[in-house]
Parts: structure tokens; C-alpha cells; sequence
């Protein structure tokens, strides 16, 4: 008997794998982009459009509360020299003295009176200085959690970071919009019918806001 053994049946041999067209290509590549783009950015819409909710409506509060507070003090020799103010250390003794916040805004001086504003994401803080005697009065504004939200969502006083971060999220939801768009355009059996779809939702968009508009 001979060492060799003889296989069971005939081997048989699977045909090469054919090529992907272009077409096929395209749609794996859409797919993958338009998945790990949206997966980046599902909490950057949910943020955008609850906060489109809220921008909305303004009168929708949950329960936070507008406060408004006064408080007054005395700014420390060395604040004006020569009848010019120093901006800088006006901003960094009010900031030390009563705690304020936010992006020093407006400036103004007078022959009796200077002005300084701060301001951030729902927070608003006016100064006013007596250029005699040093002495001062902030109006202080906190209009709580969510109108923190929505000067957030509108990049109000909230620093170039922010300004930054809503690029960014226009950029990625447009990435998603656009390769959501070429997957549509690559299935042929839902194509028409979504596109169709697409076309009249544009067009009540834009009859809206053109009656908006008017």
C-alpha cells in the first residue's frame, strides 16, 4: 500500500475575486466616512438642536432664575495716572475685588466718569467709576443655565476656543450632510423616491423663510 493518500474528492478551487468597480469603491468609502463622521458629531447636533429649541424659545426658562445684583467698592491708588485710565488694572481689581467674570467689552472714559463692561455666556457686568474718588458700582446680570446654553449655541462673548469648536461642528455636520448625500445618490432603488423627498422639503425650507423674511 502506497505512504501517499489520495484526497476524498476533487479540489476545488474558488475563482479570483473579481475587482470592485468604481462605483462600489465610492459607496464603501461614503459609508465609512459618513459613519465615523456622524458618530463625532452626535453630540454636537443633539447640543445644536436642543439649544434651537431653547433659542426659540426664550420664555422656556426650566426653572433657572434671572439674577440681578449690585455691588460697589473702591478701586486702590495707581488705577489712573495722568487723567488716563489703566484699563488693565482696573479689569484685574474688580475681577479680584468682586469676583467678576467673563471678556472685558466696552471701555469709556469722561472728565467724571469711567465705564468698563464684562461679558460671557449669560453673564453681564457694567462698572461705573468715579474718577475723583475711585469709587465704583457694578450692575451685575446672571441669566442662568440656560441662557448660558444659548449664548453658546450663538458663539456670544464665549471666546475664540468656542468660536473654533462651532467651525469645527459646521464643518463635520456638513461632511455628514454631503457624504449622506452620495450614499442616497448611489442606491438605486430608494434614489428617486429620496430624492424626491429631499427636493420638496427644500422647497417648503425655502418658501418659509422667505415668508419669513417678508
Amino acid at each position: 500500500m502506497s505512504a501517499s493518500t489520495k484526497p476524498d474528492g476533487p479540489v476545488v478551487t474558488r475563482p479570483a475575486a473579481r475587482p470592485r468597480s468604481a462605483r462600489a469603491q465610492w459607496n464603501v468609502w461614503l459609508r465609512w466616512l459618513h459613519t465615523y463622521t456622524s458618530m463625532i458629531s452626535l453630540l454636537v447636533v443633539l447640543f445644536f438642536a436642543l439649544t434651537g429649541v431653547t433659542l426659540n424659545h426664550p420664555d422656556w426658562v426650566f426653572g433657572t432664575k434671572e439674577v440681578q445684583r449690585e455691588v460697589t467698592g473702591t478701586l486702590p491708588a495707581g488705577w489712573i495716572r495722568n487723567g488716563e485710565v489703566n484699563w488693565l488694572t482696573v479689569a484685574e481689581e474688580l475681577r479680584a475685588q468682586q469676583g467678576l467674570k467673563g471678556r472685558v467689552g466696552d471701555t469709556r472714559a469722561d472728565t467724571q466718569e469711567a465705564d468698563i463692561s464684562f461679558a460671557a455666556p449669560g453673564y453681564s457686568a457694567d462698572a461705573f467709576i468715579n474718577l475723583k474718588t475711585g469709587s465704583y458700582k457694578v450692575n451685575v446680570l446672571e441669566q442662568g443655565g440656560v441662557a448660558i446654553l444659548n449664548d453658546l449655541h450663538k458663539g456670544r462673548d464665549a471666546g475664540t476656543g468656542w468660536k473654533w469648536v462651532i467651525d469645527l461642528s459646521g464643518a463635520v455636520l456638513t461632511l455628514v450632510s454631503v457624504t449622506g448625500i452620495g450614499i442616497l445618490l448611489l442606491l438605486k432603488k430608494t434614489r428617486t423616491q429620496a430624492l424626491t423627498v429631499m427636493g420638496i422639503a427644500s422647497v417648503v425650507t425655502v418658501l418659509l423663510a422667505l415668508r419669513a423674511i417678508t
